[in-house]
């Protein structure tokens, strides 16, 4: 029985090898403190975190998400260490909560290796802390105990660290938040929380098949609820601010929400079939992106419980040789042969078990994937999804947009798409450079750069044929005039906001064009003086694709580049940029959070991304559009046409 533990409460534990899974309203930092008798924390080489996540006995995430499994035998700790206290804190400058008070409280659950829980705890009662000692491991009379903590801290990570006995504290928690910095660059966001009815809704299925894979951890219920996206025929609520709104999202209505389709029952003895818009939501657009988001949890889930159980196959055979093993009698003659078959066997048996269980999961995941990919609509579909042929410019902005595909290598055929949300909450970074990944390295240099504003013009391309018509500009810089190839698809359909800027001039032209109307908008917002705005001023949103970055760009040019990343999003500028980080290490860390607000993602297939689960390192495909196809020109005529259409 899985004991539910209240803060300073303490619980036996049966097992020495565990799980530590904590599940949080927001991306949160996960590590852990080795203490000895004392409790104090030695030095930083006793604390594992995402800067360097593994010690003896120990592994934590490498970055910061809203869902964390933390890996512990306790019989690798040292013989010096009593104590293992698991730490929580919220990450410093990406713009996230400040304060566990302002998110869903915090749940951490003990299980074993095989999912089964020992005991959990809820984190209530944070306020101002911005980190918390949420539970600890301690050895009593050659036992294992687990203590609800719950200790915060408003002073955050180093006062905690502090706390602790750790000399040099405030150093270490700097560079924790460094490296989770620099891992949040290259994480999807996670998704914004669900709908007031609860999660994910699954057609009717037999119950699972017991197997020696983790199950997931339970989510804490959602701060805020999605806002649902507008149906025709119902009341938008007035937005503050004038016709000026860039909040995300920016859709609400007191509609209740359609219910979602359901299956046909299924015979006996057969699994339900899969529906396309099966999740939540006031709109089959919403439920669509619900149930993507649905798929992409449960395929990361699922191959998490699957490497998992692999893991404790693999170790328990480990361990049942080195007992064999130890006995001498069993080093010679048949004996010590025969244990070792036998612990092989018990390892290949554990291992099909999971296999079974994860290739059930992967065949229902397909299964849904065949369903979900014909119904999308085009700004969640596919270039080669035949819904691009009839597709109109719509009046109302959709949910969200299609950046690619991801994928795992447990099925490399089985696709998520990689859908985030509109309007877009930061910028996309394309990289352009060779030593970025394996692909990048095999192409020649002028290749992977037309390939990377190749990718930049497709994302601009779709951007300009969701949105309603004069709703949305996109501006280019080309210092040097080198994207000419790339870019004639949207110059010939005469759907940019003006000619490529080339040149020391016209760059600063476009930016400080950009830079004043982010400066007009905000003061406009902020004073709630919209109509004030000079008639002149293009209030619809912008996107700004810059094409090889640095060249051609001053220190002004940087510093203004700089602002619109910061300050854009918010009233609506958006940044696309194609540039190989490598070429602009000529200014130093001046650059480092211009790279940490953006969205990295290649022209080819990388695995750099991690979704904000489990951390895995998923696969990303870029779009492409299919060869000899005309789809990419078909759409911006379109633009075009609504563009005249609508007097714009």
């Amino acid at each position: 029985m899985t004991a539910e533990l209240v803060r300073g409460q303490n619980h036996t534990l049966p097992q020495t090898r565990l799980e530590i899974r904590v599940s949080a309203g927001s991306p949160v930092v996960a590590g852990a403190t080795l203490g000895d008798e004392n409790g104090v924390v030695r030095g930083a080489e006793w604390i594992a975190h995402p800067g360097s996540p593994q010690l003896p006995g120990l592994e934590v995430s490498q970055q910061a998400a809203a869902g964390h499994r933390l890996a512990v035998d306790l019989e690798a700790l040292p013989e010096t260490v009593h104590r293992v206290t698991v730490l929580l804190a919220l990450p410093v400058g990406v713009g996230g909560p400040t304060r566990f008070g302002t998110t869903a409280a915090p749940f951490v659950a003990v299980t074993g290796l095989d999912g089964t829980e020992i005991a959990t705890f809820t984190l209530t009662g944070l306020d101002a802390e911005s980190a918390v000692s949420a539970l600890e491991l301690y050895r009593r009379q050659g036992a294992w105990k687990v203590r609800a903590v719950g200790q915060g801290y408003a002073a955050g990570l180093a006062e905690m660290l502090a706390d602790q006995g750790l000399a040099g504290a405030a150093e270490l928690a700097a560079s924790i938040q460094e490296a989770v910095a620099r891992s949040l660059a290259r994480s999807v966001a996670p998704p914004p929380p669900r709908t007031p009815e609860g999660d994910r809704v699954r057609q009717a299925s037999g119950p699972s098949d017991p197997g020696p894979a983790p199950a997931a951890p339970p989510q804490p219920p959602a701060a805020t609820p999605v806002q649902p996206t507008a149906e025709p025929g119902t009341a938008s609520a007035p937005t503050p601010g004038g016709p000026i709104n860039y909040a995300h999202p920016r859709r609400q209505h007191a509609a209740p929400p359609t219910p979602p389709p359901t299956a046909p029952p299924a015979q006996p003895g057969q699994a339900a079939q899969p529906v396309a818009g099966d999740a939540t939501g006031w709109s089959m657009d919403e439920r669509l992106y619900n149930q993507i988001w649905g798929m992409f949890e449960d395929l990361a889930r699922a191959a998490a419980a699957y490497r998992s159980a692999v893991d404790f196959a693999e170790s328990r055979m480990d361990q049942e040789l080195d007992r064999s093993l130890s006995d001498p009698r069993n080093r010679i003659g048949g004996a010590g042969d025969h244990a070792r078959e036998e612990a092989r066997a018990k390892r290949d048996e554990l291992t099909a078990r999971a296999r079974e269980v994860l290739d059930r999961d992967l065949a229902q995941l397909a299964a849904e994937a065949a369903v979900v990919e014909p119904a999308l609509p085009a700004a969640y579909a596919g270039w080669d999804n035949p819904v691009w042929h009839a597709h109109r410019i719509p009046m109302e902005l959709p949910m969200a947009l299609r950046l690619g595909d991801l994928h795992l290598p447990e099925r490399t055929g089985l696709r998520i798409p990689l859908l985030v949300r509109l309007p877009l909450e930061r910028g996309i970074w394309v990289d352009s450079g060779r030593t970025a990944s394996e692909a990048a390295a095999l192409l020649d240099s002028d290749r992977l750069r037309r390939l990377a504003m190749e990718t930049a013009v497709l994302h601009a391309a779709r951007l300009l044929a969701v949105y309603p018509p004069g709703e949305f500009s996109v501006h280019v810089i080309d210092p040097a005039g080198s994207a000419a190839g790339p870019l004639a698809p949207l110059v010939d359909a005469g759907v940019l906001a003006g000619p490529p800027a080339a040149g020391p001039q016209g760059v600063g032209s476009v930016l400080a064009h950009l830079t004043r109307r982010v400066d007009l908008v905000q003061m406009a917002v902020r004073a709630g003086a919209a109509d004030s705005l000079p008639p002149d001023l293009d209030t619809g949103e912008q996107l700004l694709v810059v094409n090889d970055f640095p060249h051609g760009f001053d220190d002004r040019a940087v510093t203004q580049l700089r602002y619109l990343a910061d300050e854009g999003p918010a009233v609506g500028v958006h940044l696309l940029m194609v540039a190989d980080r490598e070429d602009a290490s000529a200014y130093g860390p001046v650059l480092d959070p211009l790279w940490r607000s953006l969205l990295r993602i290649t022209p080819v297939a990388d695995s750099h991304l991690a979704d904000p689960w489990v951390g895995h390192a998923w696969t990303y495909e870029p779009p492409v559009t299919p060869p000899g196809s005309r789809v990419l020109e078909q759409v911006l005529a379109a633009v075009t046409a609504a563009r005249r259409a609508a007097g714009r």
